[in-house]
């Protein structure tokens, strides 16, 4: 029989969950307000199984004011899931962990929970659940710049949510994936899926999803030069969403109009735009669009001739990114993981000692009984015994102690430049630098995800792994500092860790050979291998240098240097070598450049390319000195 009070409760709860899960499908929108009235419910009642999975799904859903109290629900949920073995409802606990993760910009857990719950969901037979954390996976590849993956889990994602019920998830995956498309200059399919995404929409009547498309199809047009005709769509975004009470969107958007009133030549349009960003920004706390609003800023005082306010404003930017990528915690794994091994190995020899002793002590108190006479020589044969064991077991574990460490060691050397992973061992953290010139290179291959949707994966790495081991060959002949591999893109740069006078010279003559190895390449046969064109793009200029990262860190590059010089691989040509006219000032005496003319380049507006060709024969007797640069580059 149900108790009247458990009758009550029962009643409430149920209410709740009801206007919770008539709140997520219709209107999508946490409540705190919900989040408190559950909160009495969690706190008084003894609820158990799925009413207590379904209270915390909510619990964690709704709580907005405290994200870190909202992932101890989903964590919570996660464990009583696998103690239920309920799937479906460990779907959703990591669902909600990763969407507050990322909220706090922990990408990297985020990413790892959308994963698990992806399997989850897969166990559980729920295609919808499947592809809302693909979507939500390529989101998160989406804000790292991986647009590769981004595309790849948008297209899964789309794929299944077109076999489920659910039209916001599948609109929103659309509008997403458009976004992307958008993001990486592909207007057609960009447009194609803000459309349908639209027309879905508009037709469940869900306000917040038809305000997010037009302004995304008004993003396009702006990017495609139809000012008027963005500023129109844009402006209907944001009087939609000032209804709503979206305010992420509207920093965003108004990004964008500034973007429109500067291409239009309306510079205090254009500030205005951004600062009023930038004040929505940070009245509502919102860290990614305080760092993009900052730049933005920075980038209209530098092309007012105001370094001044320019720099304040960037500063203000690597701030706030840095605490969104976690710039500011450095790994320290390499120390810890060899302190950690020699504790163990310390204990293990210690155990061995206080073992000894106690065995010396039982055989010295049986010989006295027994032999007077023979204590003396069989605890001097076991001493000699132990202590000859004793030895050597040190000796080994010492060995095993240094072989971890210098492997360690080596590990570190191959991911962080010399310089760098010294400083990290040091003093436990790396100084972001910046330095005033230095070369950087994109190479991407041609038609790679076109080939990776028809190739055996172990193919796929194998053929990569084939050109980068003989891009990273070149990179060690001309002294110059791989950063990364994302993908089928590489990227290094010259002038770093160390400031050098040629460091264009060398990027361009690295170029040049990589060119040459994958045209000679196309030649040999192999029945391992597949075979690709390749674009090259290079650009010079200044850059900020750091460790990111607390898991599988890395040294990373950024700033306009670095975008631009993307911008410069993704408009090149298989088996060109694109070069900005920074970079060109600098190699136009000893190289055979040949000038394309203006392009359109995004946040940068027209700038002029060039192809280079081969270098001049005043550079083919060039010796590099590799001499350094004497001034330090300033600090961060």
């Amino acid at each position: 029989m149900i108790l009247a009070k458990d009758l009550s409760i029962f009643v409430r709860i149920l209410f709740l969950v009801v206007f919770s899960l008539f709140l997520n499908l219709i209107m999508r929108a946490q409540n705190q307000k919900v989040a408190d009235s559950l909160l009495k419910i969690y706190q008084t009642s003894e609820l158990v199984n799925t009413e207590k999975l379904e209270l915390l799904r909510n619990l964690s859903f709704n709580e907005v004011n405290n994200l870190e109290l909202s992932i101890q629900y989903a964590d919570e949920l996660i464990t009583l899931s696998k103690l239920e073995k309920n799937n479906l409802y460990l779907y959703r606990g990591y669902y909600q962990k990763g969407n507050k993760n990322r909220l706090i910009g922990n990408l990297n857990e985020a990413l790892k929970d959308f994963f698990n719950g992806g399997n989850a969901a897969i166990k559980a037979k729920s295609i919808n659940g499947e592809g809302i954390s693909y979507m939500a996976i390529a989101d998160v590849y989406s804000v790292m710049g991986n647009s590769n993956n981004a595309e790849i889990y948008y297209n899964k994602s789309i794929q299944l949510l077109r076999k489920s019920n659910d039209s916001i998830s599948l609109a929103s995956a659309l509008l997403n994936a458009g976004d992307e498309y958008s993001k990486n200059n592909k207007f057609g399919l960009a447009l194609t899926y803000f459309e349908e995404a639209g027309v879905i929409f508009k037709k469940i009547n869900y306000s917040s999803g038809t305000a997010y498309t037009l302004g995304n199809i008004g993003m396009v047009y702006a990017k495609i030069g139809k000012s008027e005709l963005a500023k129109s769509y844009i402006t209907q975004a944001m009087n939609m969403l000032e209804e709503l009470k979206d305010y992420y969107a509207i920093s965003d958007y108004l990004l964008y109009l500034s973007d429109i009133y500067l291409m239009q030549n309306n510079w205090p349009a254009a500030l205005r735009s951004a600062k009023r960003s930038l004040e929505l920004a940070e009245q509502y706390g919102l860290k990614e669009q305080i760092s993009n609003s900052n730049l933005k800023i920075s980038e209209l005082y530098q092309k007012a001739e105001n370094p001044k306010e320019s720099l304040k404003f960037y500063k203000n930017h690597i701030a706030y990114r840095d605490s969104i990528t976690n710039l500011k915690s450095v790994q320290q794994m390499a120390d810890i993981r060899t302190n950690y091994e020699v504790s163990q190995k310390q204990i293990e020899v210690d155990l061995l000692e206080k073992d000894s002793q106690i065995q010396k002590l039982k055989d010295k108190k049986q010989q006295n009984i027994i032999y007077a006479s023979a204590i003396s020589l069989m605890l001097i044969l076991i001493i000699t015994i132990g202590f000859y064991r004793r030895y050597k077991f040190i000796k080994k574990t010492n060995g095993i102690i240094e072989e971890e460490k210098n492997r360690s060691n080596q590990l570190l050397l191959n991911i962080l430049p010399e310089e760098t992973a010294l400083e990290l061992k040091r003093s436990g953290k790396v100084q972001a630098k910046k330095f005033d010139s230095v070369t950087v290179l994109f190479a991407d291959f041609e038609g790679f995800t076109k080939y990776s949707e028809n190739l055996a994966p172990e193919k796929l790495v194998e053929s990569i792994d084939f050109y980068f081991s003989k891009f990273d060959t070149i990179m060690e002949k001309y002294n110059l500092e791989k950063i990364k591999t994302v993908g089928d893109a590489y990227m290094c740069a010259g002038g770093l860790p160390f400031p050098t006078k040629d460091h264009a010279y060398k990027i361009v003559l690295a170029a040049l050979e990589i060119v040459q190895f994958v045209e000679d390449s196309k030649n040999v046969n192999s029945e391992n291998q597949t075979r690709f064109e390749i674009r090259i793009g290079i650009n010079t200029g200044p850059i900020v240098a750091g460790v990111v990262g607390i898991k599988k860190f890395s040294y990373d590059i950024w700033g306009d240097t670095v975008n631009i010089a993307s911008r410069m691989e993704s408009n090149s040509e298989a088996g060109k070598i694109n070069i900005s006219a920074f970079t060109y000032n600098i190699i136009k005496n000893d190289f055979d450049c040949k000038y394309r003319g203006e392009f359109e380049v995004k946040n940068k507006g027209m700038m002029k390319m060039y192809f280079v060709n081969d270098p001049l024969d005043s550079l083919k007797n060039y010796t590099f000195t590799n001499e350094l640069v004497l001034n330090d580059p300033n600090e961060f």
